[in-house]
Order: C-alpha cells, then structure tokens, then sequence
C-alpha cells in the first residue's frame, strides 16, 4: 500500500463485511449529492460544447485540442453507451469518496481553482486535498488499472488523457504539492494509491502556458508521426499510426487516407485491426493464408 488511508479504507470495509460497522446517513447524504451532480454534469452542463481551456483537457495532444477548439463536428462519434459509462465512473468516485469520510479518513472537497498564466487562466476543480497535498480520484477499466495506474512511470508513458498535467495544474494553482491519484477498478472494486513521485509540477505548468499561447495562435500542428509496421522486426513497408493516435477521436480527419483494417501481415486466424496510413503496393495486399 502507498498510503496510510488505504489501510483505513480496507479495515472499514472488512467491518461491513462483518457487519460491525455501517454507513452513517450523512455520508449517505454526501454521495447522493454528488451522484446529483454528476447527473448534471453529464446530462445537463454537457448541452453548452463551446470549447475552453480546462484542467481537464491541458494535458492532451496540441493537435487533439486544435480540432476540439476548430472542428469538433469531425470528430468520432461516441457510442451511444458512452454517457453511461462516464456516469458510471462518476458515482463510483462518489461512492469511493463517502468510503474514505466513513473510514475516518481526513481530507477536504475540492473547490474551483485558477492557474493563472498571465495572458491565459485555466480553471478547474481538484477532486481531494489530503495530507496538505492534492489528489485526484479516476476509476479506471481492468486494462487502466492493471497496466496504465501499475506505477507513476507507467502512467507517464501512457498518459493520453494528460492526468499528470492536470494535478500539476491543480498543485500548482493552489501553491502546493501534488499527491496523486486514487484509482479504482470498475469492474471488481478494487482500489489502490499511485502516488505522484516524479511529477515535475513547474515543467507542466510551462508547458500548459506554451499550449494556451500556441492555440491563441491557432495554428494546426501534427503532434506525431506515422510509423513503420514491422513483422518479425522487419520493416513491411507499410506506414500505421502510433499509440497515441490510434483512439484519438479525429485520427480520420488528421490522416487522410487512413485505412482500419485486418493487419496485413499476420498470419493470426482472427488478425487484429491496424491503423494504415500507407499501404505498399496496395494492388498485392492479399495474402495467401493456407
């Protein structure tokens, strides 16, 4: 465990699984309203889509905000269950937090803060102050939360929703340390601390001012390259789209000419899909599979 409050938490919920302890109405009060929030924040705020700068969407691919602010209509669309699924993150951090408050654990709710940039201000609400430092509280699929939220170093390599960016505004707008993130499983409950050890808050705050600056100019800027598909470590020749573009919602409008589809190259009975942006010798793309 990498904090104190986890072992807190487990031992409260080892109490109700024997029924010593219970939850108190007034924490059942605290997580219906923010359940009550969070269904209008979903189904209410949502009808306002003018893009801004939030903490939120700091971290993400220049390239990313670029067409959120110009050209949102090429966007992907989401699956009509995806609202569902964003509600039920929502109440699951509600209920996690009503278990850190009946737990005894001491912490305080976050309340709208301001990085202040100078020409540009980012706003923005921290999920919990604990320990004089803030935390933000994610639920996370069973991939996410086994390989993603491993540790801060897997994190960082796989951070396309740009959670480091956003604590680091949020420590940074408050003028104190980022802590990390509460995370936890939506499909098995399970829970865990990953603290923020290596997060360089004054780095991300120069690089949330030099975005702001960059989309005030609006210029449209690729943030990555294509690269080279490779089978048994030998180049194909073919071009495909790296992991940061691959579930980028605008990866159609950025690439033209993108083409998902069955991998080329492999010889698996069920091949997986690739994102191909250039196809060698597209004529003699069928492969003999016998």
């Amino acid at each position: 465990m990498d904090h104190p409050a986890e072992l807190k938490i487990h031992q409260y919920l080892s109490n109700i699984r024997h029924g010593e302890s219970t939850l108190s109405p007034q924490v059942v009060e605290q997580i219906v309203e923010d359940i009550r929030a969070a269904l209008t924040r979903q189904f209410v705020d949502k009808l306002d889509n003018a893009f801004t700068l939030r903490m939120s969407n700091v971290g993400r691919a220049y390239c990313q905000l670029w067409f959120d602010k110009n050209q949102p209509e090429k966007a992907i669309p989401h699956s009509t269950n995806f609202v569902m699924n964003m509600l039920i993150g929502d109440i699951i951090e509600a209920v996690f937090k009503g278990l850190l408050t009946q737990a005894g654990v001491s912490y305080a709710d976050g309340t709208k803060v301001t990085l202040d940039l100078g020409e540009h201000k980012i706003h923005g609400t921290p999920d919990v102050i604990m320990d004089g430092k803030v935390d933000d509280v994610k639920s996370a699929s069973p991939w996410s939360y086994e390989n993603k939220f491993k540790s801060y170093e897997t994190l960082a390599n796989m951070d396309s929703f740009g959670y480091l960016a956003q604590l680091a505004g949020y420590a940074k707008a408050m003028g104190i340390e980022a802590g990390g993130w509460w995370v936890i499983n939506k499909a098995t409950g399970q829970f865990k601390y990953v603290a923020a050890d290596g997060l360089n808050v004054d780095s991300h705050a120069e690089n949330i001012k030099a975005i702001a600056a960059e989309l005030e100019e609006n210029v449209f800027r690729r943030c990555y390259e294509e690269q080279e598909e490779t089978y048994y470590n030998k180049p194909t020749g073919n071009k495909i789209l790296g992991k940061e573009c691959q579930w980028c919602s605008y990866r159609y409008a950025c690439w033209e000419g993108l083409e998902e589809r069955p991998s080329l190259v492999s010889r698996a009975e069920n091949p997986p899909t690739v994102s191909y942006v250039f196809i060698k010798k597209k004529e003699n793309e069928s492969k003999d599979n016998t």
